[in-house]
C-alpha cells in the first residue's frame, strides 16, 4: 500500500488530551495497569485453550482463543503509543506511521465486528440447531471462519485509507486526538476532498450495519428458541450466557456507532477521545471476563493449569532443597 500526499507532509502532531501533569500521570497509571491486565487475561485464555486437549478441539474455544489474540493486537495498536506520548510529551508521528496506525487500528476494529458476528453464529447454530451443530461447525469450518474474519477486516478499510492518504494537507498538521483518526485527519485536508470522505463513510456504515443486523438476527433467533424451551434450567443458563454476550456487543457497537455511524457523532473532540479510550482500552479488558473467565469449562481448565504449575514449582523447590 503506497502512501503519498499532495503537499509532502512529513509528520503530524497528536494533541492527545491536553491535561495538566497530574491528570496525565493518573491517566498513564490507569492505562498501563489496564493494558498489562488485558495482555495477561487474553494470553491466559490462549494458553489455557491450547494446552487443554479438550478445549483445543471445540469450535467455540478455537474462536475464543483467536478472539483473545485479536484483542491483544487491537489494544497494542493504540495504547502503547498513547502511553509513550503521555510519558515523554513527544506527540510527533510521521506521515507513514500515522496512516499505518490508522489502517491497522480500523482493520482490527472491523475484524472484531466480524468475530462478534462469528461468535453470534456459533451460538445460533449451537442453540437453534443443536443436532446439526457438530456436523456444521467442525474445526476446519472454524478456521475458515476465522480466516474470513481477518480477510474481511483488513480489506474493508484498504481503499479509504489509500484515498485519504493521497489528499493534500495544508496549514496546521495537528491532529486533535491521541490516535490517527479519520475525522480529525480529514479536517486537515485541503479542498477538494474528492470521494475520500464518502468512501470512508460508506465503508464504515456498510461494515457496521451488516454486522449489527447479522448479530441481531442470530441472537434474536437464539432468544426465540430459548423462550420456546421446555427446560427451565436450559433456558435460564442460555439467557445468562446470551445476556452477557449481548452486553459485549452493545458496549462495542454502541460506542463505535456513536462515533462514526450516527450523524454528527464526531462533533465533540473530548467526547470522541473518551469514547475511543473506552472501546480501545476498556472493552478488550472486559471481553475475556465475559466470554471466557465466567465459562465453567475455561475455569476448570484454568484450575488444572494452575495446579499443574504449583506442583511443578513445589517439585522444583523440593529438588533444590535436597
Amino acid at each position: 500500500m503506497e502512501l503519498t500526499n499532495g503537499t509532502g507532509v512529513q509528520e503530524f502532531i497528536l494533541l492527545g488530551f491536553g491535561m495538566d501533569q497530574e491528570k496525565q500521570f493518573l491517566l498513564f497509571a490507569f492505562l498501563i495497569i489496564l493494558y498489562v491486565l488485558t495482555l495477561v487475561e487474553n494470553s491466559t485464555i490462549i494458553t489455557v485453550v491450547h494446552i487443554d486437549g479438550q478445549l483445543s478441539q471445540l469450535p467455540m474455544y478455537i474462536l475464543l482463543s483467536n478472539f483473545s489474540w485479536l484483542e491483544i493486537c487491537y489494544v497494542t495498536t493504540s495504547i502503547p503509543r498513547l502511553l509513550f506520548d503521555l510519558a515523554t510529551q513527544n506527540h510527533v508521528i510521521s506521515f507513514h506511521a500515522c496512516f499505518f496506525q490508522f489502517y491497522i487500528f480500523f482493520s482490527l476494529g472491523n475484524t472484531e465486528f466480524s468475530f462478534l458476528s462469528a461468535l453470534a453464529l456459533d451460538r445460533y447454530l449451537a442453540i437453534c440447531h443443536p443436532l446439526r451443530y457438530p456436523n456444521i461447525v467442525s474445526s476446519n469450518f472454524c478456521y475458515r471462519l476465522i480466516a474470513g474474519c481477518w480477510l474481511v477486516g483488513f480489506l474493508g478499510f484498504l481503499l479509504p485509507v489509500v484515498l485519504i492518504s493521497k489528499l493534500s494537507f495544508c496549514g496546521d498538521n495537528s491532529i486533535d486526538h491521541f490516535v490517527c483518526d479519520p475525522v480529525p485527519i480529514l479536517s486537515l485536508a485541503c479542498a477538494p476532498l474528492r470521494k475520500a470522505p464518502l468512501v470512508m463513510q460508506i465503508s464504515m456504515q456498510t461494515l457496521f450495519l451488516v454486522n449489527v443486523f447479522f448479530v441481531i438476527f442470530s441472537y434474536g433467533n437464539v432468544i426465540y428458541t430459548l423462550m420456546k424451551s421446555f427446560s427451565k434450567s436450559r433456558c435460564r443458563k442460555g439467557f445468562s450466557t446470551i445476556s452477557m454476550h449481548l452486553l459485549v456487543v452493545a458496549l462495542f457497537y454502541g460506542t463505535v456507532g456513536a462515533m462514526y455511524v450516527i450523524p454528527h457523532g464526531e462533533s465533540h473532540p473530548n467526547i470522541r477521545k473518551a469514547i475511543t479510550v473506552f472501546y480501545t482500552a476498556v472493552t478488550p479488558f472486559v471481553n475475556p471476563l465475559i466470554y471466557c473467565l465466567r465459562n465453567d469449562k475455561v475455569k476448570e481448565a484454568l484450575g488444572k493449569l494452575l495446579r499443574r504449575m504449583i506442583r511443578f514449582l513445589l517439585k522444583k523447590i523440593t529438588v533444590e532443597i535436597q
